[in-house]
């Protein structure tokens, strides 16, 4: 009886034009990821992911971060649970542990990926973040080719023969040598702009 009643009241017209479902858009981080990972991949690379939530061993112990190292404090590291330690990466560090484990030199990976610090100290900064690391394991391989790896890449990222990249050293508690990169204004070609200031 219900359907008799239902056929009568409910009436669809089926010619009528289906309605199209939007599509929809990449997000400009995974857009960004992506081309990343798209260039190295010519380069060389192959993409390796690996787990958000990770273990104490695979984000401390296997990267050579003692026991007591402020990095493993709670104001640093999201914890989940405690003995055995569970927490959210604060890098895509372990991942790289876990290619190592599986492969033989020589390695040229990259690994892509959300990391999580709890280091809100502005109003700007944010407890995650996205992170490509790369890893580069081969016989002699020297801070030269990295510097020449990085500017080449930097040239098919902005589309830009001519871009300006400098180095400098920096310090970093876990390598060494260590440098950071800057590269000129892509806007002005550093003449300076609102960009740039």
């Amino acid at each position: 009886i219900q359907e008799k009643r239902s056929a009568k009241t409910e009436w669809i017209d089926i010619s009528l034009p289906g309605r199209r479902a939007t599509p929809g858009k990449t997000h400009p981080i995974s857009q960004i990821t992506q081309e990343i990972c798209s260039i190295l991949e010519r380069m060389g690379f192959s993409v390796a992911e690996g787990p958000e939530v990770e273990t104490d061993y695979y984000n401390f112990e296997a990267l050579n971060v003692p026991k007591y190292h402020p990095a493993r404090d709670m104001q640093d590291t999201f914890f989940i649970e405690k003995d055995p330690d569970v927490l959210l990466r604060t890098h895509t560090s372990s991942v790289q542990v876990r290619v190592m484990e599986k492969e033989k030199p020589p390695i040229r990976t990259i690994s892509p990926g959300r990391v999580f610090r709890n280091e809100a100290i502005s109003a700007r900064a944010h407890c995650i973040f996205h992170q490509v690391e790369g890893l580069l394991v081969d016989e002699n391989v020297s801070f030269a080719d990295l510097k020449g790896l990085l500017d080449e890449f930097l040239k098919y990222f902005f589309e830009r023969e001519d871009l300006g990249v400098r180095f400098r050293p920096s310090y970093f508690p876990f390598t060494e040598p260590s440098a950071e990169v800057d590269i000129q204004c892509v806007m002005c070609s550093g003449q300076g702009c609102r960009v740039c200031g």
